[in-house]
């Protein structure tokens, strides 16, 4: 039995930290939460994630510009954005950067396994 794909979760809100923790757990899935991207890039998971699900905006460093940081750093992460804040030119910064989902703040349980199958599957962009 291979081992489950580790999922790093991203954002300053630790409610949605925990739900998404609980969520993807109950799944299967090995996850891993982070307050912030600067304790994301300094982790040793940074090497051993499968997927990043990142809140868009966060003190300090935002999750779109955490993915173009990974890019930089030779990281080719899939990425799902999750926001509070939807708005059109920062889901298509995000998405041009590489994000394979953008999903507006509440998700649904369902949007966000897709998006997930998607981004593990490597067969492109689900967008949502």
């Amino acid at each position: 039995m291979s081992a489950p794909s580790v999922i790093s979760v991203i954002d300053d809100d630790p409610s949605v930290r925990l739900a998404t923790n609980n969520l993807l757990t109950s799944r299967g899935y090995a996850v891993c939460i982070f307050g912030s991207a600067r304790e994301f890039l300094q982790s040793a998971e940074l090497k051993r994630t499968s997927c990043v699900i990142a809140d868009v905006q966060m003190s300090a460093m935002g999750g779109v510009d955490l993915l173009m940081h990974m890019r930089g750093l030779g990281h080719h992460t899939p990425f799902i954005f999750v926001t509070a804040f939807p708005d059109d030119a920062v889901r298509g910064r995000a998405l041009k950067a590489g994000a394979i989902c953008f999903l507006a703040k509440p998700f649904s349980t369902p949007a966000l396994i897709h998006c997930l199958e998607t981004a593990l599957s490597g067969s492109g962009v689900a967008t949502k």
